[in-house]
């Protein structure tokens, strides 16, 4: 006689479905929504735990200013601007992919910092008395000026919505740090353009797609949503996680070799692992008074001390989206917002390094600033600025690289890297450098071929490296 006890290990072949009722079966278990949060060893095929040398850092925390920032109000002076305010000099190179006007002063002012004199706006005061921890690239280029596939570009290596996202890469080729939380978590108080495509895995194993997390509200269970599962008790809900288990085992059985079964099969039990984790890693409660004022209030300040707390974790990389939507594309009216935008970031950036380094996590976390692309020297409207690709800052810090120091140069109104031009697959193959990995030998074979984050291309930008 066969036992209905759901406990028990043998189950009568009646009760196996076929892979659709299975699906249809594990979608209305509340676990299942963690199924993609995960990188886990055993799922990965070839690629995890891939280091080619000794890595200079160990994470990643990417701060993105989704819209683009415009570079001589930052980081890269350009006092021509306001020489030749409202005028197109002749010979100056600035034609863009739409009509824009005359030159455009910035409203900012520009001191040496540092033992290093690096050249900081006032814009960001705060942030400037870490100048000797930044390395500026003046001089980033990409392939567009659009922001869908520029934003595809930054994160995915490619303007086509078709291949892994870098974080992905970074995890097929490390692996994750804490079996209990992803290893790759993206948090923005909304949805930037182009969303979910921005941390695919793509044709990678989809346990290393990133892990989507709207930050706008604290709440535990509005943080991840399904986490908590369907059952009342913790043991009520370990009995169905069991059960779902076993028949996915018993069905894997059936039918051999099944990566994405197996991918559900792991993730569904990190994810039981996952919810006490979690809870604890998203809770700033548990943050001293003087670590929360430090970092300040508001979306971005919950952002960056969210990620000094997942770093700090284990999880490999974590981006952090300055807003809902594009907050930089500043098309008109650019001067005001910008001053406001810099108030809202120049704290919480700050305190990330300092805690950072406080922690003596800095030496071995590589911090990313930037955005998809940067603006242009000319008026777009009368007080706004367009897009432009042809020459635009990031900075970097710790993780390996040189602080206090700026790489390569735009031209005299800051419109075309000029100087030791750095395309964003040069900087794409520098972090994975930092990270042990030699970007032409993390590969994957797809459709015919071996695809890898940089594609054909890529330079280290060794001078920039400690």
């Amino acid at each position: 006689m066969t036992s209905t006890n759901p406990q028990s290990d043998a189950l009568p072949a009646s009760m196996l479905p076929r892979r659709s009722l299975l699906q249809t079966l594990g979608g209305g278990m509340g676990l299942l929504g963690a199924a993609p949060f995960f990188a886990s060893e055993a799922l990965g095929g070839t690629g995890s735990n891939v280091v080619h040398f000794a890595p200079r850092a160990k994470r990643v925390i990417h701060l993105f200013m989704n819209g683009g920032p415009f570079q001589a109000d930052l980081f890269d002076p350009k006092p021509l601007l306001e020489k030749y305010a409202g005028q197109r000099p002749d010979g100056a190179n600035l034609r863009t992919e739409r009509p824009t006007g005359g030159l455009l002063p910035s409203v900012a002012k520009f001191y040496q910092r540092g033992q290093s004199g690096l050249p900081v706006s006032d814009l960001l005061p705060r942030l400037g008395e870490h100048a000797d921890d930044i390395c500026v690239l003046r001089s980033m280029h990409a392939d567009n000026p659009n922001h869908g596939p520029a934003l595809m570009q930054m994160n995915n290596g490619t303007i086509l919505p078709t291949r892994p996202s870098m974080g992905s890469w970074f995890l097929y080729g490390l692996g994750t740090e804490n079996e209990n939380l992803p290893g790759y978590v993206v948090l923005c108080p909304g949805r930037p353009v182009r969303f979910a495509e921005l941390w695919t895995s793509s044709f990678l194993p989809a346990a290393y797609q990133g892990t989507y997390v709207n930050h706008a509200d604290l709440t535990p269970s509005k943080l991840i949503p399904y986490l908590q599962g369907d059952a009342k008790t913790p043991a009520a809900q370990r009995r169905q996680l069991d059960l779902m288990q076993r028949l996915n085992t018993m069905h894997l059985q059936q039918r051999g070799p099944d990566n994405a079964l197996e991918a559900r099969i792991a993730s569904l039990e990190t994810a039981f692992r996952m919810q006490s984790d979690a809870s604890e890693a998203f809770d700033l409660s548990t943050e001293t008074e003087a670590t929360k004022e430090a970092y300040g209030k508001g979306h971005y300040a919950n952002g960056c001390l969210l990620a000094r707390r997942l770093v700090e974790r284990g999880v490999r990389f974590v981006q952090v989206y300055y807003g809902n939507g594009q907050p930089w594309d500043t098309h008109s009216k650019h001067n005001d917002a910008v001053q406001n935008l810099c108030k809202d970031i120049d704290q919480p950036t700050a305190a990330l390094l300092a805690d950072l380094k406080q922690r003596g996590m800095l030496e071995d976390t590589l911090v990313v600033w930037g955005g998809e692309f940067g603006r242009t020297p000319t008026t777009e409207n009368g007080d706004g600025r367009d897009h432009n690709h042809h020459g635009f800052t990031m900075w970097l810090a710790g993780g390996g690289v040189r602080g206090g120091m700026s790489y390569g140069e735009t031209d005299e109104f800051g419109f075309r890297a000029v100087e030791n031009k750095v395309h964003v697959h040069d900087l794409h193959a520098t972090i994975l450098h930092l990270l042990g990995i030699n970007h032409e030998k993390l590969t994957f074979h797809y459709a015919g071929r071996d695809y890898r984050l940089t594609d054909v291309h890529g330079r280290v930008v060794q001078e920039i490296l400690a």
